[in-house]
This record gives structure tokens, sequence and C-alpha cells, in this order.
């Protein structure tokens, strides 16, 4: 049975390239990373740093231990921050913030995680005794729970007004942010100009098998080290990591962006006219959500996908397709005939 896995762009294996550049490390291209001694992770950085206009970078385990450190970096026990109410912050991090950052997390409404920032004027505190201070906003781009929906620069302009008003820092969850550039057409400094830090990830779109990178100024990023070390993430001879994702940086990624586009909206169009119970959501970049109706059980359809040789994961009464590297118009087409086949047969026992 042929096995399409639509459950993430984590989902993805690295590339020809990336093999071949890994395996061309020798011993005098790799160091202690927390002395700051690997020469494979220092380029990276430096590469990365510049790629999104910032003056220094760090390479970290995962978009969650970014966001986190970010988190820690711009913030004191005690602060609150906000955050988009289905940001992946908020929903998808373990309450990390909270837990570990010591930090009250306040929730705000979006269509589809737009925004209009002065509206949230009523939700900063900074003067009154009893009250925690507001120190810190968080923008999502694109935004995953709202379906890869890639917001658009003059939000961020708007965001960052608001904020310098307002004495506070903006962070960027841009763990797919260059999905959003190319969506748009941007080049990815247009957006991380108008924000104090930025993490974006390794092991999405630009199919490396770990890592994220945090971004911000050189003050930002050497407090950033500490609290990586603290949350265990200070790695030792970490090129064999770095290695990969420097092929990345350097490969024309807004093609294969732009190819992962191409395949989801052929997704799209292709379930579009089913004539089925379902609410299909135009994609913006690689990311396409399905709603089904409130009756419906999610997990025997996921489950039915499944059997079928289709993987996918549901969120509220949706099932989210990604497309990714090792994903082409030909499984594409396939996966079309077969999910259709699989959705009226469960339309149809009902």
């Amino acid at each position: 049975m042929k096995i399409i896995d639509f459950r993430s762009d984590t989902v993805t294996k690295p590339s020809p390239g990336m093999w071949k550049k890994l395996k061309s490390l020798e011993n005098s291209d790799l160091g202690d990373d927390v002395e700051g001694e690997d020469p494979t992770v220092n380029e990276l950085e430096q590469k990365a740093a510049k790629l999104v206009g910032k003056e220094s970078a760090l390479l970290t385990t995962s978009g969650t231990q970014g966001n986190l450190i970010a988190l820690l970096s711009q913030t004191v026990p005690g602060d609150e921050i906000l955050v988009e109410e289905r940001s992946h912050i908020y929903k998808w991090e373990v309450g990390g913030a909270a837990r570990i950052g010591g930090l009250m997390v306040r929730t705000f409404p979006s269509d589809k995680g737009s925004f209009v920032p002065n509206k949230l004027q009523p939700l900063i505190r900074h003067k009154d005794i009893h009250e925690s201070i507001t120190s810190l906003i968080c923008l999502e781009n694109t935004h995953n729970d709202h379906g890869g929906i890639a917001l658009p620069i003059d939000l961020f302009k708007s965001t960052k007004s608001f904020a310098t008003k307002n004495d506070l820092k903006i962070h960027l969850d841009g763990a797919r942010i260059f999905n959003a550039a190319v969506a748009l057409n941007q080049h990815v400094t247009e957006f991380t100009k108008y924000v104090d830090s930025v993490q974006f990830c390794l092991s999405k779109g630009l199919s490396c098998p770990i890592g994220s990178i945090l971004a911000g100024s050189t003050e930002l990023i050497t407090k950033a080290r500490k609290f990586r070390k603290m949350l265990g993430g200070g790695m030792r001879q970490a090129g064999i990591v770095a290695a990969m994702p420097l092929i990345a940086l350097e490969s024309n990624w807004t093609t294969r962006l732009a190819e992962d586009h191409k395949n989801t909206f052929r997704l799209y169009e292709g379930l579009l006219d089913s004539g089925l119970q379902i609410n299909i959501q135009k994609p913006d970049t690689n990311i396409l959500m399905v709603e089904f109706p409130e009756n419906v059980l999610m997990p025997k359809i996921v489950d039915l996908l499944n059997n079928v040789g289709i993987k996918t994961h549901d969120t509220s009464q949706r099932i989210r397709f990604v497309t990714h590297y090792g994903l082409n118009e030909d499984d594409v087409d396939y996966s079309v005939d077969v999910i259709l086949k699989t959705f009226k047969k469960f339309f149809d026992s009902l």
C-alpha cells in the first residue's frame, strides 16, 4: 500500500545535498558549541542572522525551545505577555511560558490570525501597583492553527507602532516565516525588521532533521544562550546538526517552498467539488484545512484515512493536510482520489 504522509512538514527527510554536506565533515569542522567553538554552528548562526536581518542568532533544538528562550530573554517572572488565542505558543507548547517562565499569558481573538493592534490597548497593564506588567506581544506567521495563513506586512507595521507606544517587545514565532515570505512575494526581512526576536524552524519546509534558529540583537542572543543552557539545550559537537541547515539556507528554498504551496492548492482544487458536507479552506501556503460537521467523530475518519495510507491529523473538527519536500504532483493526484473515496464511504455509513 502506498503511504502519503500529510501529518506535518516535520516528516521531511534530508535532501541528497544535505547528506553530502554531513558526510564531508571532518574533525576540524567540529567543536564544543557550548564554548562557542563549533565552526559549523558558528557559520550557520551568522548566515541565519544575516538572512533575517538580525545582529545575532542561536541554534536551538526545536521551535518550542526557541520560542520559550525568546520569552525568557525578554521578560521577567510575573510579567504578562499577549498572544493570539490559537497561537502555537499558547496551544501547543505545554504551558512552558507559565510553568518555566513564570509568565501570565493573556490571549486575544483574531480573524484568522489578523487583528487590529490598537484594539488591544485595554489589555495593556503597566502602572497599577496591583497588576502585572505587560511586556511582550507575540505574532505567528504563517499561522498554523488558522490554516497556514500568511499574515501581511501591514499587520507587522501596525503591531510595531502599537508596541513602541506601549513599551512592548515583539516576538515572532516564524516557524514557517519563509512560507509567508514566498506566498506574499516578499523578502523575509520585510517582516522581521518589525520584531525584536524571531524563531524559525529548520525541520519543517527547509527539510532538515532537527533544529530551529532564534535571532535578534546581540544582547538578546547573549541572554538566550544562557537560557538555552538552563533548558538543557547546550549541545557539544553540534556541527553534525548544523551542517544540513547550511545547505538549506544556501539552496533555492524559495522555489522549494513555492512547490509545496502549488501542491497544496492542487489538493484543494481536487477536493473542492466533492459534494460532501465538508468545508475546505482555501490555502495560502502549504497547509490545507478541511472542516467537518460537529456530529462527525474525527478519530474515526482519521483512522479510515490511515488505513488506506493517508496519514494526517485532526484538530477541532478539522483535518489538516500539510505538503512538503518528498511529495510531488503525482502523490497529490493519487491522494485526492483516495481521500474522496474514503470521505464518501464515511458519509454513506452515517
